[in-house]
């Protein structure tokens, strides 16, 4: 039997990974309105193949907002540099050592409530896999923003569905996750 491994380590020597997204339920480009949003999918495909712990980060900033309204607050906050706050208790992250991080694209990155946790917790010296779900952008700037926030973590080049695809694109989510060792 071969031993995947990630980083040097075997998958029996690995800490548990965490996953650490923001989603968006309601009204969504190209997908309409939705009860769970794309991104929580991809959460949970990745912490269904790898075991993974989640850390939803959460705010009703954008609770029952339509899509047009809610792109052009999003641009607003990032102009501005907002960091909106979320809910809830991060848990201890010294019991992780590879941090999966993903959220749709707005506006070229994450949303802004992401930078907000990326402020408040140190990630350097974990490995870091970003993720996204988008309908065109790919993984626009959040491997070098995830880069910029943690200069002293090593971040992976990172995966990106579009967001109409989720549904039924557990297959790509398996695929990238075996190309990391799971």
């Amino acid at each position: 039997m071969t031993m995947m491994t990630v980083q040097g380590q075997s998958a029996n020597e690995r800490q548990k990974a965490l996953v650490v997204f923001f989603s968006h339920a309601g009204d969504n480009y190209a997908v309409g309105n939705i009860e769970v949003g794309n991104t929580k999918i991809v959460a949970d495909y990745i912490s269904e193949i790898t075991g993974a712990d989640q850390f939803e980060i959460v705010t009703h900033k954008y609770d029952g907002m339509a899509y047009t309204p809610l792109i052009n607050l999003a641009q607003q906050e990032a102009n501005d540099g907002e960091l909106p706050p979320y809910e809830g208790e991060v848990p201890d992250l010294s019991q992780y050592d590879t941090v999966f991080i993903g959220g749709p694209i707005w506006w070229g990155t994450y949303p802004q409530v992401m930078f907000t946790f990326f402020k408040e917790n140190d990630l350097n010296g974990k490995t870091l896999i970003p993720f996204a779900t988008h309908e065109g952008s790919g993984l626009a700037s959040t491997v070098k923003d995830v880069k910029a926030a943690y200069p002293d973590a090593e971040v992976t080049k990172g995966f990106a569905i579009y967001g109409h695809e989720v549904r039924t694109g557990k297959a790509k989510v398996e695929k990238w996750l075996k190309g990391l060792g799971y």
